[in-house]
């Protein structure tokens, strides 16, 4: 099975480059979507995370993104335990959901930060999606309502768009949906001939 990564910084469009992908009957695992799932429903993660950063990790069975979303925030070393907790538990479920994939020509794996954790040996095709930054910060401040100094440190922590697309087998630039679109096709279609190439 082609494991496809799309990856690309806040605010550019993954979730809407992910659809187009599933309209084309591409099954599309959100990473950070099964992430916050399990950190709800994985009573070994709640665990470990009470363990990491205290009671206050739950507000009863749900878990409290703002505290911590200020803790990670404030101590890096934080954020690579949470991920060394939560990260595998996703990576189990990944492989057992793409085994219900056995009909699809090929899935996609949606994670952000598929280059800072140096992951990409993971995917056999990584999709960058990229977008103006002005018009990615603007995104987030409307999706999230959240401050725009917000956004910027956390933009300060992943790696730039630039080396992404360098990094990336293909790139979808964000501007307009009929242009998004039209990319997406493009991109699976040459995927599809790709996998046409190694049956043969």
């Amino acid at each position: 099975m082609i494991v496809v990564g799309l990856t690309g910084g806040i605010g550019s469009g993954k979730t809407t480059v992910a659809n187009f992908f599933e309209a084309l009957d591409i099954p599309v695992y959100i990473a950070d979507v099964e992430a916050k799932r399990l950190m709800v429903t994985s009573k070994v993660i709640r665990r470990k995370l009470i363990a990491l950063f205290g009671d206050e990790a739950y507000i009863g069975k749900e878990i409290n993104r703002t505290f911590i979303a200020a803790k990670i925030f404030k101590s890096k070393d934080d954020l690579v335990k949470m991920n060394a907790i939560v990260h595998p538990k996703v990576a189990s479920h990944f492989k057992r959901w793409m085994k219900k994939q056995q009909k699809a020509s090929y899935v996609i794996k949606e994670a952000a930060i598929i280059f800072e954790q140096n992951k990409q040996a993971e995917y056999d095709i990584i999709i960058t999606v990229s977008a103006n930054l002005e018009a990615r910060i603007q995104r987030v401040i409307k999706r999230d309502n959240t401050k725009r100094s917000k956004i910027e440190a956390i933009l300060d922590n992943q790696m730039s768009d630039q080396e992404k697309m360098k990094r990336a087998h293909f790139v979808i630039v964000n501007d307009n949906l009929r242009n998004t679109k039209a990319q997406v096709l493009e991109i699976h279609q040459s995927i599809l001939k790709q996998i046409k190439k190694l049956k043969n």
